[in-house]
């Protein structure tokens, strides 16, 4: 699985950011890691240096081996938070995608 993180220029340490979010990405899709060939992680502060609230924007993207693309966004305060609700939807998103491609008797 691939990893790529994007972050917008107007951010503070966006090495460190990058780093932690890789981390984040890596823990949380893990189980899924022979089944994506890509995930795309993009955030960025909507407003700017404006602070008006659940500003931080993340959208990911991933791609499933042999699947259409899924991606999810998330809006928060923080960048941690914004990552975390946008990995929690990507999850419940390939669980759905990918229990739909396994024949599950009873179900």
């Amino acid at each position: 699985m691939e990893i790529q993180i994007n972050t917008s220029n107007n951010l503070e340490g966006r090495q460190a950011t990058t780093e932690r979010l890789e981390a984040l990405v890596t823990e949380r899709l893990s189980r899924f890691g022979d089944r994506l060939t890509r995930v795309e992680l993009h955030v960025g502060d909507e407003n700017g240096e404006r602070n008006n609230g659940a500003d931080i924007r993340c959208q990911i993207e991933a791609r499933p081996a042999g699947h259409d693309p899924v991606s999810v966004s998330e809006q928060s305060d923080t960048i941690d938070q914004a990552a975390s609700g946008a990995l929690g939807k990507l999850t419940t998103a390939l669980e759905r995608t990918f229990g739909k491609s396994t024949n599950r008797k009873g179900h």
